[in-house]
């Protein structure tokens, strides 16, 4: 075992040496060697402590992040964007929500907000939908975006990406509800850009935070999935797309299913069936777009 001052010996420098004034031959004085010939110190630590080190640190940034892991969250995300949690921007956007949610309404309720996490594995998605703001409206958002839970109507935008999957996939036809949970459970993540909102304002809890998370859960799928399918409607969502790498994914993009632009390009795109189309290409089972 190494002795306290044997231990403090490896971390302190050495002390200076006393000059030696005895009188010596006459001759020139020796040159100071140059910096760069002094001989390298060794580490004062042997590998396998810096291992040991190493893995101590990585432990503690898990546990720091286990704890700053919200509600609800995924056990097949959260290892993959554990490095999120502890970044000050997630901590001061938790901060945010959990103030609104003392003072207003806030939607989805805290449990629902990463749905999209608990529906499949990270590395089981085929397909990404990306929106942009939850509903706003009483018991309609639920963590899925275009999706309401039921027995709320679906809103405008769904009804019209209906009226597009009955013309594009043969024998659709209308769930009579609007949960897409049925997508989600086959790897369809349905991912807005800003997972929480005050009720009845949207775009309330835009430039918050939730921007550069859900940014990183798209640079995460591009930078560890193959040949997904990326479905970019409207120009914010292409936007957010727009660092996609697409030799490696597929993107299809066209404009919102929104009434005001769904017939400036949205009925007709036959997004679903080339879908599954590229999915089949890839090796990978297609959707069934009818299981809702």
């Amino acid at each position: 075992m190494i002795g306290q001052k044997t231990l403090h010996s490896f971390f302190s420098a050495a002390p200076p040496r006393k000059r030696d004034r005895s009188p010596g031959p006459a001759g020139p004085a020796k040159k100071p060697r140059p910096p760069e010939e002094e001989p390298e110190q060794a580490s004062p630590l042997s590998p396998e402590q810096l291992e040991r080190i190493r893995k101590n640190k990585a432990a503690a940034l898990q546990r720091l992040a286990s704890r700053s892991v919200p509600p609800g969250f995924g056990e097949g995300w959260r290892r993959h964007l554990a490095a999120e949690f502890t970044k000050p921007y997630f901590a001061q956007l938790m901060a945010f929500v959990a103030e609104e949610r003392r003072h207003h309404t806030v939607y989805p309720p805290p449990q629902q907000v990463f749905t999209w996490t608990q529906m499949c594995d990270a590395r089981d998605v085929k397909v990404v939908i990306l929106g942009q703001d939850p509903y706003h409206g009483p018991n309609q958002a639920h963590g899925l975006c275009f999706s309401v839970q039921r027995p709320v109507p679906p809103p405008p935008s769904l009804e019209n990406i209906y009226k597009e999957l009955s013309t594009d996939i043969e024998d659709f036809t209308h769930p009579g509800h609007g949960d897409l949970t049925g997508w989600a459970k086959q790897g369809v993540l349905l991912l807005n850009a800003v997972l929480t909102v005050r009720a009845h304002q949207p775009n309330s809890h835009r430039e918050k935070g939730w921007e550069q998370f859900t940014d990183a859960v798209v640079s995460w799928l591009n930078d560890n999935s193959e040949g997904l399918v990326f479905m970019l409607w409207g120009a914010y969502a292409q936007k957010k797309g727009s660092s996609i790498d697409r030799k490696r994914h597929h993107v299809l993009q066209t404009v919102h299913p929104s009434p005001l632009s769904v017939h400036r390009g949205f009925f007709g795109c036959q997004h679903f069936s080339k879908t599954n189309e590229l999915l089949k290409k890839s090796g990978k089972k297609p959707i069934d777009w009818q299981v809702l």
